[in-house]
């Protein structure tokens, strides 16, 4: 009976209603829901969960555990909607797909998880990988690796020869013919047969790529890649197991034929027309701008032999363009979503791109937001991250100042918090 007693006391510790609760004093919080911050505010967490929101700062009792962020701004976790956890950018990297094993892949895409998730980013939506990324999610899942909730394509999608053919660049005799397996499609039917290898991989979404690309090793990077009924027919197979569709498009051809098929986003959008616009509103279609990426491009193409020959034109035509384009689509109606194409610069600086989104026009508070419930909706999790509030999960960060005053603040968070456990303090 003494065991018995002792498991059953063992039992009720480690219940939830015995957790030891959190409880953060903000001394100004922005919730990812009010447009205002909230002096002197207390959000209650136990376990993973957030489980009230209370204005003043709350009076610990018994076991609970106070966190003191009276001097900081405390707002939900980021979320960014494009990022490659696998990858990041640097001189010669071109050669990095014939030297690197996958369990090298791997080890680095852990410490590029880790990185994302201490600048404060809870949340990421993985554009394309080899499909270590779906490992990774994997491992982040089980709590074996430190990172942000990652949501992955696995693989891109793309026609032969177009932006994530794997075989880019390489000679004659290792080029092969890739297909869906692969991620390479040529037809309607092609295109229902790679999402449904996306989804025996382990994929959360599909991502097509529209148009050509800056940094594929492939000489253009606006040109249309997909028929209409390609795109048709990825978005087709998609719904059918519940995928939404994300599309790199630079070229406004090819992301007004991806609109009309229906994707969910559209990636970069550098060269969109105004015709592409009224689509993009009269499909509700999102923009996913990735100005910091167009601007590290540039930058990094400036200097001799960072990137392959065909590469460098193409970087520095494209790239500068992408923050104007912004600006543009922002004003006339164009809904935005935040994301960076992480990976392209090097991983961490996620946050710079509020800073260029607000020099575009885009107020500091519609910025933050973005990031936040537009993503979350995106994402299918809105009820789950995007705000500080009652139920969902305790995704927190914290700045010194207000982001709505400096949005440079968000480029140095001091706190994080994912699903209750504390990653930086």
């Amino acid at each position: 009976m003494k065991k018995l007693y002792l498991l059953v006391g063992l039992f009720l510790l480690a219940s939830p209603s015995f957790a030891q609760r959190t409880l953060i004093h903000c001394g100004n919080l922005f919730d990812g829901v009010e447009n205002a911050l909230q002096p002197q505010m207390t959000v209650v967490v136990e376990g993973n969960k957030i489980t009230a929101v209370q204005k003043g700062y709350a009076t610990p009792t018994g076991q609970d555990r106070v966190l003191d962020m009276k001097s900081k701004t405390v707002l939900p976790g980021l979320i960014d909607m494009h990022v490659h956890l696998e990858m990041q950018t640097r001189r010669g990297g071109a050669i990095d797909g014939f030297t690197r094993n996958q369990a090298d892949v791997a080890f680095q895409a852990a410490q590029y998880a880790k990185t994302t998730l201490l600048a404060g980013f809870t949340t990421v939506r993985d554009l394309g990988g080899t499909g270590v990324n779906v490992s990774l999610r994997n491992a982040i899942n089980a709590g074996l690796v430190d990172g942000p909730r990652v949501l992955t394509v696995g693989k891109s999608i793309a026609t032969t020869g177009g932006h994530a053919d794997p075989t880019n660049g390489y000679r004659k005799d290792l080029m092969g013919d890739p297909g869906p397996l692969e991620g390479v499609i040529n037809s309607p039917e092609d295109a229902r047969k790679a999402v449904r290898q996306r989804y025996k991989d382990g994929s959360d979404l599909i991502k097509i790529t529209a148009t050509g690309g800056v940094l594929s090793n492939a000489k253009d990077g606006s040109g249309p890649q997909f028929t209409e009924e390609e795109v048709k027919a990825v978005v087709d197979a998609a719904k059918d197991y519940g995928f939404a569709v994300a599309a790199h498009a630079h070229g406004a051809e090819g992301m007004k034929r991806a609109i009309r098929a229906g994707v969910q986003t559209i990636e970069h959008g550098t060269l969109m027309d105004d015709e592409a616009i009224e689509l993009f509103k009269k499909y509700g279609t999102y923009y996913v701008p990735t100005i910091i990426a167009g601007k590290t491009a540039a930058d990094s193409a400036r200097h001799f032999g960072y990137y392959p020959a065909l590469v460098t034109p193409k970087a520095l035509a494209i790239g500068p363009k992408i923050q104007a384009t912004f600006a543009k689509a922002y004003k006339a109606g164009v809904k935005i979503a935040f994301g960076t194409d992480a990976g392209v610069y090097i991983h961490g600086y996620n946050a710079k791109e509020f800073e260029y989104m607000v020099e575009a026009g885009m107020p500091p508070v519609e910025a933050i937001k973005s990031a936040l419930m537009t993503n979350a909706k995106l994402l299918g999790m809105d009820t789950q991250v995007g705000s500080i509030e009652a139920g969902k999960f305790a995704d927190i960060i914290a700045v010194d100042e207000s982001p709505i005053q400096n949005i440079k603040t968000l480029q140095t968070v001091q706190f994080v918090m994912k699903n209750g456990k504390v990653y930086k303090q």
